[in-house]
């Protein structure tokens, strides 16, 4: 038995100073790797989780991938939920280590496990790795509320090749033949953010074009962005008319976002938010008060002025 590197495994219990251990621990090299997995694997997992994620991290710079691949494999959920909760830091801990090793063999070991488990971890180990296979996975993971973040970064960094996953998934509702769930309705929601941020081609709008029917405001405000992108001038008269009905009750969040949109196709949507000024107008004063749909009407004109006073060239009562 190797007395200091199991001292050094020991101490990682030291709440105030654990972490400092791991370097020390990383530098004995495959000295420490023995009571670590000890300690991993044969300890029991408590509310306290710090101690064993620092063990983790230490195997992660001891290239222990084994031995972390053990760890996943053989772990079984504690019938207490504090120690479960607490345990799942420490395996969030163990598959962003996984990342480590981009080889086939970590790629086979995440994506079998993926099929039964949803973890921020997981996804953003498979997500570093860019492993295709997994799109999917990361798809149903924008359901979820913890891996949701992480999922729409590892569609990020995935990129153009995730494109169509994205546009097939923004159009199904779930459950099949009910009323869509809410979690559904967020995965749409972020697929369309994430298809905005990756960009879509002209060829992709026919797949889109439908989503401008939804009466949910951000799926219409995100459609409108992509319509833009893909250039679909085809239909800006539908975009527009979209975003002005969708505007009297969208959060105020994406305000701005409808205003953008108006603003990149004005020349198309000025006579319309003129008219819809015009028409909102004429109602008591009371009612003008409290409608969020004419004031963004107002800003989006006067940014158009805005505009057009500071652009050399341009009149601005054209």
């Amino acid at each position: 038995m190797d007395e200091e590197a199991e001292k050094l495994v020991a101490a990682l219990n030291r709440l105030i100073d654990g972490e400092t251990v791991v370097p020390a621990l990383v530098a004995l090299g495959e000295r420490a790797i023995p009571p670590l997995r000890r300690f991993l694997l044969e300890g029991r997992p408590s509310t306290v989780y710090q101690p064993r994620r620092w063990a983790v991290q230490a195997l992660g710079g001891l290239g222990a991938r084994e031995v972390l691949m053990e760890y996943l494999a053989t772990l079984e959920p504690s019938a207490d939920p504090q120690i479960r909760f607490a345990e799942e830091a420490v395996e969030n801990a163990a598959y962003r280590q996984m990342a480590r090793w981009p080889s086939p063999a970590t790629v086979e070991f995440l994506l079998e496990l993926s099929q039964t488990r949803m973890r921020p971890g997981l996804v953003e180990a498979l997500g570093e790795l860019r492993v295709l296979e997994a799109i999917p996975y990361f798809d149903r993971a924008l359901e979820d509320d913890l891996c949701r973040s992480a999922a729409e970064q590892a569609l990020l960094a995935i990129g153009p090749p995730a494109r169509n996953a994205l546009i097939l998934s923004a159009g199904v509702r779930l459950p099949v033949g009910h009323a869509e769930s809410a979690s559904s309705l967020r995965r749409r929601r972020s697929v369309l953010r994430v298809l905005t941020a990756i960009g879509v081609e002209p060829e992709d709008w026919p797949r889109l074009r439908t989503l401008l029917e939804e009466t949910d405001a951000e799926i219409v405000t995100l459609t409108a962005t992509l319509a833009i992108q893909a250039g679909a001038t085809g239909d800006q008269e539908t975009v527009i008319e979209r975003l002005i009905s969708v505007s009297s009750y969208a959060s105020w969040f994406l305000l701005e976002e409808i205003t953008e949109c108006l603003l990149a196709w004005w020349d198309a949507a000025r006579l319309r938010v003129e008219q819809e000024i015009g028409r909102r107008m004429a109602v008591p004063e009371f009612e003008r008060v409290s409608d969020q749909c004419l004031r963004l009407l107002w800003r989006v004109t006067r940014r158009a002025a805005e505009i057009r006073a500071s652009t050399p060239g341009v009149n601005p009562t054209s």
